[in-house]
């Protein structure tokens, strides 16, 4: 069994992936901004619901507008990061569906992104290590 696997199965990670397709590190930096600015924008944007909705403040509507709009068009750039970067670590069908939908509720995006980042980067370590030493 793989060692950075085997680690991360008795870490208590049963869904980390053994082995990893041809990714460098700057998917995984794509999918991280990506993934903190999805989320800090849906937390703006559900402030600003808060406000309009619940609330009645007025000010907030061009507020929600824009921030809606921005994070609208940015998620679907998290959508193509996030299956990008799930893809190359072969994840399971089920989690990638839950790193995709984690831009769609406040705060997720944030912890799964870490989880994922965790999971990723001894795998890259390790894909940079065997192609220095086959070099």
């Amino acid at each position: 069994m793989d060692s950075v696997a085997g680690q991360d199965m008795r870490a208590g990670h049963h869904n980390a992936p053994a082995t990893l397709g041809a990714m460098k590190k700057s998917v995984l930096t794509r999918y991280r901004v990506m993934a903190y600015i999805t989320a800090v924008l849906l937390v703006l944007l559900t402030v600003g619901v808060i406000g309009k909705r619940l609330l009645g403040l007025d000010g907030f509507d061009s507020f929600v507008t824009v921030v809606g709009i921005a994070h609208g068009w940015l998620y679907v750039l998290y959508l193509i990061f996030a299956f990008d970067l799930g893809s190359k670590m072969k994840m399971p069908v089920g989690r990638q569906l839950w790193v995709l939908l984690a831009g769609t509720i406040p705060t997720a995006a944030f912890f799964v992104e870490r989880r994922v980042t965790r999971e990723a980067e001894p795998l890259i370590a390790k894909q940079a290590d065997a192609a220095a030493a086959t070099a």
